[in-house]
């Protein structure tokens, strides 16, 4: 499922569990605040994070933080667990991807900072003629975290490259909210069987089948990627590629295209 919206300020509902969720068990949304609003939150069963795309905001809790956009800087991510109020104030403009779920377990509320996050270098060893070259982001995973319901995280798309690829899936439910440099970027998402023009403020709801994505030559695309865990299944950076592409993963995949080259 794919659902694009035009949001405006305050909070644009994605998915709710108390309402639609895709069978994700996930609410997420994406607040945009001017400079001098709030935002205030809380709730008494859910966790909840915050992940600030761009702009410069306050967190009550824990003082001044500040961020270009996606495509400069590590994120900035709040994560705090049930009963905890926040009150988001924003400096200028700003822009805030939320993700909550249902956790009865407490736990110390955390801001994730640029120089927290587990960055991987992917596909930059010259795999598949550096086609599937990016840089995936992890703030929080149960390895990290394992006190939380969800996993978090952002993907740097490099304009014409690929990423969650050779295609995989695994059981857990998957979102991946797409943010462009250029506002009129696009790329496509491979989910649930089918093919989605992934564009900005976008949400892929991936919730079976192989997926991957992509983007368009010139456009980078930022996705936050976002899990819930299986009770009693967490996602444990569980990837199960498709058997058809398997062979991607082989280091020499590619040298036939080259040899032909040599030929010419």
């Amino acid at each position: 499922m794919y659902i694009q919206k035009n949001p405006g300020k305050g909070y644009t509902e994605y998915l709710s569990r108390r309402g639609e969720d895709c069978g994700t068990r996930l609410d997420v949304g994406l607040l945009i605040l001017d400079a001098g609003e709030c935002w205030n939150y809380f709730n008494e069963e859910d966790e909840m994070a915050a992940l600030l795309f761009e702009g410069e905001v306050e967190f009550a809790w824990n003082g001044l933080t500040g961020r270009a956009d996606c495509f400069r800087e590590d994120p900035w991510c709040l994560h705090v667990c049930r009963g905890t109020r926040v009150t988001v104030t924003a400096k200028s403009h700003a822009e805030i991807y939320i993700q909550a779920t249902d956790n009865p377990n407490p736990f110390d509320c955390r801001l994730y900072r640029p120089e927290d996050t587990m960055v991987q270098h992917a596909g930059d060893k010259g795999e598949l003629m550096g086609c599937m070259r990016r840089e995936i982001k992890t703030l929080f995973d149960y390895e990290s975290a394992p006190y939380s319901n969800m996993v978090v995280g952002e993907v740097l798309n490099f304009p014409g490259k690929w990423s969650s690829y050779p295609p995989h899936h695994h059981p857990q439910p998957e979102v991946y909210f797409h943010r462009f440099d250029y506002p009129h970027g696009f790329g496509a998402s491979f989910a649930n069987g089918e093919i989605y023009k992934s564009q900005h403020n976008g949400l892929t709801v991936i919730n079976h089948g192989f997926h991957s994505q992509t983007a368009a030559p010139g456009y980078a695309m930022c996705y936050v990627w976002g899990i819930r865990h299986l009770d009693g299944d967490p996602w444990r950076k569980t990837r199960i590629d498709d058997p058809e592409h398997a062979w991607l993963w082989k280091a020499d995949a590619n040298d036939h295209i080259f040899q032909m080259e040599d030929k010419q």
